[in-house]
């Protein structure tokens, strides 16, 4: 059985050079964004089961702001860790992406977490504006948040350097990291 190539990680003058053009195609992004999701089902699977068991959940309801809470704090932690620890994630590096500073240089752990809580806005914007309409229906709430997704990437064509507003607001770059 053949394996895939070994890529070498970019030296630092490289992540430099990076940083100053356009953002890693739009397709890989959303493509790692996509995987990022996949691989975040298991993650988060565990975490409610630890915390179900935890706590002694029996209903879904039952202590529903402490499992929110243990699931945003596990996101954090796994984002903030992965992005300060070589700015890859699981799924960036199996599309070649890398996080960086504006500058090329690793990513700080105060910009790590900015991006965190600013990655958000993927999903702020539509769950905010579903719940101000009172939609309770999981199919009118997926359909905005799917558009709305839609539209954030799409907005990336009329930012500078084709980053996602997140990253603009950061000062972080999201770089192509073949070679």
């Amino acid at each position: 059985m053949s394996r895939p190539p070994v890529v070498p990680p970019l030296s630092l003058s490289a992540c430099i050079e990076r940083a100053q053009g356009t953002a890693a195609p739009l397709r890989r992004r959303m493509a790692a964004f996509i995987y990022e999701g996949v691989l975040l089902f298991g993650v988060l699977m565990a975490v409610g089961l630890v915390f179900g068991i935890a706590v002694g959940q029996r209903h879904a309801m039952h202590d529903r702001a402490g499992l929110q809470a243990a699931v945003f704090l596990s996101l954090s932690l796994y984002f903030i860790w992965f992005w300060i620890q070589g700015g890859q994630t699981l799924a960036m590096k199996t599309w070649h992406v890398r996080l960086v500073r504006a500058d090329g240089l690793p990513v700080t752990l105060f910009q790590a977490a900015l991006r965190f809580i600013m990655s958000w806005l993927w999903f702020w914007p539509s769950l905010l504006l579903s719940r101000l309409a009172g939609w309770h229906h999981s199919r009118e709430i997926v359909g905005l948040l799917l558009i709305w997704i839609v539209i954030y990437a799409a907005l990336s064509w009329l930012l500078p350097r084709r980053q996602f507003l997140h990253d603009v607001i950061c000062r972080t770059r999201v770089i192509d990291t073949r070679p």
